[in-house]
């Protein structure tokens, strides 16, 4: 007869579950308006998952080679059972996924969660957006369908503009000059060994570090008398509220994934010119749409150069932004930062609409 407890008590025994259960027990979550963003961590963990497991029922039928890899994709789609909704399942999850992640992102740096001691946490959580980017454009290609092939030539054509080290990465990633089979079958390395493995050791210590610093509290937190910060437990009270999103988000993405299924498009034919309006997915957009309205020459620079070098060093200051937010990580209002960043996120926003309308 089947027994909870027995089962229970005979893992408990190896593995000291008990321990768990008190310390998460004593955990708890500051309860407030902003409760809301601290799900988007949780969904950005469950989306990476699905892509997990999704991505490795299609590998059964995979094959990587520009011989190949579109006819495999379409015997995925039309024979193999379920297989079109498994593809339409991975795809949406890859868009959600980084949707998720993006705003997991912003949550943390408007409520200031970056502040001491929880700069690991920032810096860790900033590598797995960047590796969710590098997660999209590797998979992109993939189907080796005409969108993705000239996509990835239009953005490692970006890449070859960085002065110095432009032109070697570029060839690092297609594997010579031009985008060809030997670019497929890099990307197909990068995007299910190289990558999944950074992210997965990346991921693990980011977790760890937020159950060592739990959530963090809001800016004025401190000043609020005792009996005005709420708190709830982390186990079973927000466990069980962040189970009840992943449901909800689980059958967002299957009415996504049933309604909407992911097109597969044209075989890419290496010969053929370039599609008219060719444009990478919507998480570049708006850096790409920047680049079409930088005048060509700017003084001494090329205007495409001086557009990549712009991002870049945007990246590595927002990348950096617990050492120079002095004001905040000494309990201060930091106005400067917040406009900074609500503009950053306008910016990104009214970008990706022209670049879609356009």
């Amino acid at each position: 007869m089947f027994s909870f407890n027995k089962i229970y008590n005979w893992l408990n025994a190896r593995l000291r579950i008990d321990d768990l259960v008190l310390f998460m027990k004593k955990k708890e979550v500051p309860l407030y308006h902003g409760t809301i963003w601290y799900y988007f961590g949780g969904i950005s963990l469950l989306l990476f998952i699905i892509q997990v497991v999704t991505g490795m029922l299609l590998l059964l039928y995979y094959k990587g080679s520009s011989d190949l890899s579109f006819e495999s994709v379409q015997f995925i789609s039309a024979k193999v059972k379920f297989g079109w909704l498994i593809r339409s399942i991975h795809s949406w999850s890859a868009n959600l996924m980084v949707l998720a992640v993006m705003v997991h992102m912003f949550s943390v740096f408007f409520t200031k969660a970056y502040r001491k001691p929880r700069e690991l946490s920032w810096y860790s959580g900033f590598i797995l957006f960047g590796l969710a980017f590098a997660f999209g454009f590797t998979g992109y290609l993939l189907p080796w369908n005409e969108l993705s092939f000239f996509a990835t030539k239009v953005g490692t054509d970006i890449i070859k503009v960085v002065p110095v080290v432009g032109d070697f990465f570029m060839k690092i990633m297609r594997g010579g000059e031009d985008v060809t089979g030997a670019t497929l079958s890099r990307f197909f390395g990068f995007h299910v060994a190289f990558l999944p493995g950074i992210f997965t050791v990346v991921l693990a210590l980011h977790l760890i570090l937020i159950q060592r610093q739990g959530m963090a509290a809001p800016e004025n937190w401190e000043e609020l008398p005792e009996s005005q910060k709420k708190r709830i437990p982390f186990f079973p009270n927000f466990l069980i509220r962040d189970l009840l999103l992943w449901l909800l988000i689980i059958n967002v993405l299957s009415i996504l994934a049933v309604f909407f299924p992911w097109e597969l498009g044209l075989k890419a034919n290496e010969l053929a010119p370039a599609p008219a309006g060719i444009k990478p997915e919507w998480y570049f957009l708006f850096m790409f749409q920047t680049l079409k309205f930088i005048p060509a020459k700017l003084a001494f620079i090329d205007g495409e150069v001086f557009g990549v070098l712009m991002f870049s060093l945007a990246g590595l200051f927002w990348f950096l932004v617990p050492l120079w937010d002095r004001k905040t990580s000494v309990g201060k209002k930091g106005y400067l930062l917040t406009y900074a960043g609500i503009f950053v996120v306008m910016y990104i926003i009214v970008f990706t609409i022209i670049g879609f309308i356009t």
